[in-house]
């Protein structure tokens, strides 16, 4: 994909989150955001994915030469396209996973019900939820419904993903279950933006990584740069703690 990011603020009440971010990739297809907790990354791939508005003060986003129109008809639009996968699942809990991934289908991208299921059943198989698909999100694990979450983020057949940290809140075998299944995606060309705390994780699926910090990108470039080469003490500062141990 190509990203081009310029001057996107955003504040709640006084708290400016975002204070002025500008990126440019001309080419990027694993673009993973890093820094310390409440530094913007969540907020920053939220505008990105059209779930939340910039302030207006002429900031402008453009993904693969496509500008992102900041009212609701045109992100509606946007988001159809999309798909995010969120920390806490965001998953119906009244619905069963199979309906939960069928329900976008059906409401939102116009599929008949016998197209949803074999679409949902096929994006569940994938990722071995099958035998799991007439259970309800209080009936699966952590990572299983971290996975059905990202069965319904796929099944739309997106153009770029957005992943919020999705490990969060597992423990680490199901971390680790998780990871494998954005590293396959990855090794099979699709595009995503990934907000994580994970930082073997990020080196390793990165081809390119931003770390924010206090609302302002403190560095951004190939991943070998960011992590081995810091540029500023701010950056440096945060891999010294957070490759400590």
């Amino acid at each position: 994909m190509k990203l081009r990011v310029e001057n996107v603020v955003k504040t709640f009440g006084t708290h400016r989150v975002l204070d002025g971010i500008s990126l440019h990739f001309a080419e990027v297809q694993t673009l993973v955001l890093i820094g310390p907790s409440g530094g913007g990354k969540s907020t920053f791939l939220r505008i990105l994915a059209g779930l939340e508005y910039p302030d207006p003060n002429g900031c402008r986003v453009v993904i693969d030469d496509e500008a992102v129109v900041y009212r609701e008809k045109e992100l509606a639009a946007h988001r159809r396209t999309i798909g995010t996968v969120f920390q806490a699942y965001n998953l119906f809990p009244h619905l069963t996973a199979l309906q939960n991934v069928t329900l976008p289908l059906e409401k939102v991208h116009g599929q008949t019900r016998p197209e949803a299921e074999e679409t949902a059943m096929a994006a569940l198989r994938r990722f071995r939820l099958d035998e799991h698909s007439h259970k309800k999100p209080a009936e699966l694990s952590g990572g299983q419904r971290q996975r059905v979450a990202i069965a319904r983020a796929i099944a739309i057949k997106p153009r770029l993903l957005f992943f919020d940290e999705p490990t969060s809140a597992l423990d680490p075998e199901m971390t680790g279950g998780v990871l494998e299944v954005i590293e396959e995606l990855r090794d099979e060309g699709r595009d995503f933006v990934l907000v994580t705390h994970e930082m073997g994780f990020a080196r390793r699926v990165a081809d390119q990584v931003a770390l924010l910090a206090e609302g302002k990108i403190m560095e951004f470039g190939a991943a070998a740069q960011v992590f081995d080469a810091p540029a500023n003490e701010a950056s440096r500062q945060f891999f010294a703690k957070v490759l400590k141990y």
